[in-house]
């Protein structure tokens, strides 16, 4: 089933009231833990929602730590919205605090079926970075849809369309991922980067992944981490890897100055967004955008073309003066 039909299928059933809902206009004062949420959040609730990510740019979000200040922004807020699958870490556990007067959404869990997880051997249990997968991110829409009717009824219309036009574009954004990864030569189709954020990207649009430290940044990255990494680089003569905005680049740097020790000259690709978007204000700070502008670092550093961006992704081209072609 395509995201579009998906949506708009869970969003025409969703419930018209909840015990909190509130018969007032202004928008839902919402807040949110990452900005891949925060950013969805906003094309769905539009202008009947108020929506603040606790964490920015450059935000590792497996190490953040509640200030005082997210503190008070989440007694402010009349929903929140977090990621799960243990993503938040320590936050986790402030969340879990305000879940008991303030309603709380773990957006992953509440969209996203089991069967569509991948399991990691460590204490994750489950990979959290789902939304490098954009079919798997886009059945967050009808769950944040639900929560903002839920508190303003009388916007159910306007979030039902917000919900259904944000929905074809990332069915178009997914559809175009998949096709520019093709364009990479298949024996270069390899993805190296800092550490393991890409394996739902690698799943869903056919490349290999490989990450040098593990799913958490929590973890250590030793010796025997760079070392197996080289091996996999110069034995698969990989043209490019790739550094992360969240995460130290020393590890990318101490596998590429080992490859050339060994006698293969490798290349930084391009800094990708894993655990948090670019700043706001730009391209890069939309949902969008990130996963754009991954895909086209990535296709183009590993010898591939990307192919025009589709039509359903027109006006958000337009709006942030990128070329279509």
């Amino acid at each position: 089933m395509s995201i579009r039909r998906l949506t708009a299928g869970f969003v025409a059933s969703l419930s018209m009231a909840a015990p909190w809902a509130m018969a007032q206009s202004s928008p839902v004062t919402s807040v949110t833990t990452i900005g891949m949420i925060a950013d969805v959040a906003g094309e769905v609730g539009g202008e009947c929602a108020e929506v603040t990510a606790i964490m920015g740019p450059g935000v590792d979000p497996h190490l953040y730590q509640a200030s005082a200040r997210d503190v008070a922004t989440l007694q402010q807020a009349e929903q929140i919205f977090y990621s799960g699958y243990s993503l938040e870490g320590q936050l986790g556990e402030v969340l879990g605090r305000f879940a008991e007067i303030t309603p709380t959404v773990a957006v992953a869990p509440a969209s996203i079926d089991t069967a569509d997880l991948i399991t990691v051997q460590d204490v994750y249990g489950i990979d959290p970075h789902l939304w490098m997968d954009v079919s798997l991110w886009a059945k967050t829409i009808p769950t944040l849809a639900e929560a903002f009717i839920a508190q303003r009824p009388e916007c159910e219309a306007t979030i039902r369309t917000n919900a259904e036009r944000y929905a074809a574009k990332l069915e178009a954004l997914h559809a175009w991922i998949g096709e520019s990864i093709a364009t990479i030569p298949e024996e270069q189709r390899i993805l190296v980067t800092a550490h393991d954020a890409f394996n739902y990207y690698g799943r869903a649009y056919g490349i290999e992944v490989a990450g040098i430290q593990g799913i958490s940044t929590e973890t250590e990255t030793g010796v025997a981490d760079i070392r197996e990494m080289t091996e996999v680089v110069v034995e698969r003569q990989v043209p490019a890897v790739f550094i992360e905005s969240t995460i130290n680049p020393r590890t990318v740097q101490a596998v590429i100055d080992a490859a050339r020790q060994r006698g293969h000259a490798v290349e930084i690709g391009g800094e990708l967004y894993s655990d948090a978007m670019g700043e706001a204000g730009t391209a890069d700070g939309t949902y969008i955008g990130m996963l754009y502008t991954n895909t086209r670092h990535i296709v183009e550093a590993l010898g591939g073309t990307p192919p025009a961006l589709p039509a359903a992704l027109a006006d958000w081209a337009t709006q942030w003066d990128i070329a279509t072609r």
